[in-house]
């Protein structure tokens, strides 16, 4: 980033204590996967500067952008000019396929998913084993008379587990609507890979599933986000991602409770 704000011929020399200082005015266009679309989105919100996207809270950023983005935009933004990605000493493959070829004509859909299922398990394996996660997932279907079709989806979360790649594949199958096509082959890929430690965690059962219904409620009034200051605090869209729904009256059964309490985060 210093070296793309230095003219030809001149040297830029920034020392550890003045670098967030350095930062902060730049563009927010010059962070690390901000293309033109986000740094238009971002600027229709009023955060123009890294500065600014600093100092917007992570909750307002994962509303405005999604989770990953806005996490992404939040840890780019707090990473002081270090990059805390590893350093990759051979090329990551840019994408990752797997194929079933039929020796015959394949008709029935109860099938098809089946060999969806191989498809998205073997995919799996081979993401974890390289230690990298998909963020787009594309189904290719070719049929006897050598045609074929193609749908392909963004994942909301990088992953490289099974469950939801097989979920996505699913989906992606019950867009083609074949009913009843003579599917010769099925084939998926994966793309936009990135390093596993972008990947969505499995879920794990809760350690208080078994705990009774009737445990007390939380003592006390929910707790209020801070308010956003800056330019956050002009953005009418900002101020609803990250203000309480105040006017919603608040209830007094346990479960309820701690549901008003979790939407009361962002509305």
């Amino acid at each position: 980033m210093a070296a793309a704000a230095t003219p030809p011929g001149a040297t830029t020399m920034l020392e550890a204590r003045n670098v967030q200082a350095w930062l902060r005015p730049r563009p927010a266009a010059a962070l690390h996967q901000v293309g033109p679309a986000t740094a238009n989105k971002l600027r229709t919100y009023g955060l123009h500067t890294i500065g600014d996207i600093a100092d917007a809270p992570v909750p307002t950023l994962v509303c405005l952008f999604g989770a990953s983005t806005g996490r992404s935009l939040h840890a780019h933004a707090h990473a002081h000019g270090q990059d805390l990605r590893t350093v990759q000493t051979q090329p990551a493959p840019k994408s990752m396929s797997a194929e079933r070829t039929f020796d015959h004509d394949v008709l029935d859909p109860a099938e098809h998913r089946r060999t969806l299922l191989d498809l998205t398990d073997e995919l799996g394996a081979r993401l974890r084993d390289e230690q990298q996660a998909t963020g787009n997932l594309t189904i290719s279907v070719r049929y006897t008379d050598r045609t074929g079709s193609t749908r392909s989806r963004t994942l909301p979360e990088p992953t490289a587990h099974t469950r939801p790649l097989t979920t996505t594949a699913y989906e992606l199958y019950d867009l083609l609507g074949l009913q009843r096509a003579r599917v010769r082959a099925i084939s998926l890929r994966a793309q936009d890979l990135r390093p596993a430690t972008e990947a969505t965690q499995p879920s794990k059962p809760s350690a208080t599933a078994t705990a009774p219904a009737t445990a007390p409620a939380p003592s006390g009034p929910p707790p209020s986000p801070q308010p956003a200051t800056g330019p956050l605090a002009e953005n009418p869209t900002i101020k609803r991602c990250w203000q309480p729904a105040v006017s919603r009256s608040r209830p007094t059964d346990p479960m309820h409770l701690m549901a008003y309490w979790i939407r009361s985060v962002c509305v």
